[in-house]
């Protein structure tokens, strides 16, 4: 039986339908043959090896093993047991005796691990061309730079050697490679992943990152792997992920244009503009914010503070052995040599404060949608300016784990020039699955071959709910919707959307005088005509309701409201008496049609 394409659920609907792990096993090996780069992988496990491992998983049966018959690969600064961890440093490898924990869990899995891929050394890097090994050719162009630090795992992905590949992502190493792959590339909150078996780059900033074919696959890799670690000192429990139903009206935030940075790319420029336009139609709105201080922040990660921390990871190493660095790699770090604990203390005293600056910012929208990356450079520019142009690079990346944000870089079609446009969309901590949610929908919208291959983007998965918490579902009306000006108090805390509803015919709805911000009121009618008004239910925990209702204030309360399809939930009503003054706004059927009504304007002014 021919071997399907390797997005994960046509693999799964390969093998329901008695395909063997073993043939994936060998379609692999052939592409690795047809694709010729000797620059992806720097070792493969044994072929034998691998086909007794297929032939061993036992029954297919995803329910106990979701990624049963997975072939993945891993960026070779993460351990796998008995395959050399090199960090594209020859003198530096060793052969670990156990698995990372993110790779133990992928092969419980039953994913399949076949091999580890080349990188920038010691994951310092964002052009994936700083190896001593021959050098991964980017998959949609050979005379592009690859991106990096992860560079082989995103072009095993993007040829479709692998269904998913492992990397690390401290600066934008599993964002930038994603993007000019035309793949996706998932960086999940620090600490969701255990960092334990992996070489550190910069300790308290690094995270493991998932690269795919697909969202929907990302989202199942990092599923598979997300938990909490006790050998991990930087582990974090963010609880059981979940990718629920995205909010129909998000506030995404936007670098404002005089702030956008390009160098020179108008078509990266047009693409972006385009996606922008996308998620204007979807019905969220886009918000332009002053990016000047993040890119502050990106340009500190190669100062103080954190290149000594990248000199502390490996200082015997380099200090005894300094001629096995790269070049570039061995300037950077020794650079670190002449830094004092002074200086790192004025790095992170500076951070913080522009932590509190941006913090108003970063709440005032959802998430943020940003350039994956500004410009696809060219291997001769960057041989130019080697320094400058991976500077460039990052300069929608480097900021990000800083601030403690999650990401995730979507492809969003080609460029008129026939290359990929990416984005990223990045929220704070925890919201992985917002992100991720946001960025499935931009996906399944364009809808373009996957990676560099010509396999078409598949169904997406059943979105799954389920969760061992008992949540309260809450009916909302008015400010609380998404994107509306109170819906952070859902938000904050962690509310998830369920759906879009109506009430039964028995409400009206009216526009409350003297309320800041806005609000409606709705109320049950009686023995007077309603209408069915538009609400959103939104579910939160127990304790996240009670805090909730104790802050709404007078007229508003929560009562129990009658939706249009027989079911009922609890959700905001208004007093009586606040109507005698009200405007009845009932005829609009919601308080979004009534404000749009009312002010036509799709994207809000740039806050100065």
């Amino acid at each position: 039986m021919t071997a399907p394409a390797f997005d994960i659920s046509s693999l799964h609907a390969f093998y329901r339908n008695g395909g063997r792990a073993e043939d994936v096993i060998q379609a692999v090996f052939d592409r690795l043959a047809d694709v010729n780069d000797p620059g992806i992988f720097i070792s493969t496990a044994d072929k034998s090896d691998l086909l007794a491992k297929a032939a061993g998983l036992g029954a297919f049966d995803v329910s106990a093993k979701p990624l049963w018959g997975i072939p993945f690969a891993v960026k070779d600064n993460i351990d796998v047991v008995g395959m050399p961890t090199t960090a594209a440093c020859p003198d530096y490898a060793y052969t670990p005796d156990k698995d990372a924990t993110v790779v133990a869990r992928l092969k419980e899995a039953g994913a399949i691990v076949i091999g580890k891929t080349n990188l920038d050394q010691f994951a310092t890097g964002l052009v994936g061309v700083r190896s001593p090994y021959p050098i991964p050719r980017n998959a949609i162009d050979p005379k592009l730079v690859p991106g990096g630090s992860s560079s082989g795992s995103a072009v095993a992905t993007a040829q479709g050697i692998v269904s998913f590949a492992l990397g690390t992502d401290t600066a934008g190493s599993g964002r930038v490679p994603a993007g000019l792959n035309n793949i996706v590339g998932l960086k999940p909150s620090l600490g969701a992943l255990s960092t334990t078996g992996v070489i550190p780059a910069c300790r308290t900033l690094d995270c493991v990152s998932v690269f795919a074919l697909t969202v929907d696959d990302a989202w199942l890799v990092f599923s598979a792997a997300a938990g909490p670690d006790e050998t991990d000192a930087y582990s974090r429990d963010f609880g059981r992920p979940e990718l629920a139903a995205l909010p129909p009206a998000l506030k995404v935030g936007v670098p404002a244009r005089a702030d956008l940075r390009f160098f020179g790319d108008q078509a990266m420029a047009e693409a972006y503009d385009h996606t922008l336009d996308e998620l204007a139609s979807m019905g969220h709105a886009i918000k332009e914010l002053p990016f000047a201080d993040f890119y502050k922040v990106a340009d500190l990660l190669y100062e103080g503070a954190w290149v000594a921390e990248r000199y502390a990871a490996v200082k015997e190493f380099f200090d005894t052995k300094e001629a096995s660095f790269h070049p570039l790699t061995r300037k950077i770090y020794g650079s670190a040599k002449m830094l004092s604990a002074t200086d790192a203390f004025r790095g992170l005293y500076t951070l913080q404060a522009y932590r509190k600056q941006l913090a108003p910012i970063l709440a005032s929208v959802d998430l943020l949608c940003v350039p994956t990356a500004p410009r696809h450079f060219t291997v001769a520019e960057l041989e130019a300016e080697p320094i400058r142009e991976n500077s460039r690079l990052g300069s929608y990346t480097n900021f990000v784990n800083l601030l403690d944000m999650c990401g995730i870089a979507v492809p969003c079609g080609m460029r008129r020039d026939g290359l990929p446009s990416s984005v990223t969309l990045l929220a704070c901590a925890g919201k992985d699955g917002l992100t991720a949610a946001l960025a499935r929908k931009l996906q399944q919208k364009n809808a373009i071959p996957l990676g560099a291959t010509n396999w078409r983007l598949p169904k997406p998965a059943p979105l799954s709910i389920a969760t061992q918490e008992q949540l309260i579902d809450l009916v909302v009306v008015g400010a609380h919707l998404s994107g509306m000006g109170l819906n952070h108090q859902l938000t904050s805390r962690n509310a998830r959307f369920l759906r879009n509803g109506k009430t039964s015919s028995a409400y009206r709805l009216y526009d409350l005088q003297g309320q800041l911000p806005s609000k409606p009121g709705l109320i049950r009618t009686g023995n007077m005509r309603g209408g069915e008004i538009d609400v959103e239910i939104w579910q939160l925990s127990p304790a996240a309701f009670g805090s909730f209702v104790a802050e709404i204030p007078a007229p508003l309360g929560i009562g129990t409201i009658e939706l249009s399809d027989g079911s009922s939930a609890k959700g905001f009503l208004v007093e009586a008496a606040a109507i005698e003054t009200a405007l009845d706004i009932t005829s609009f059927g919601g308080w979004r049609h009534y404000l749009n009504s009312q002010n036509a304007v799709a994207r809000e002014p740039l806050e100065t």
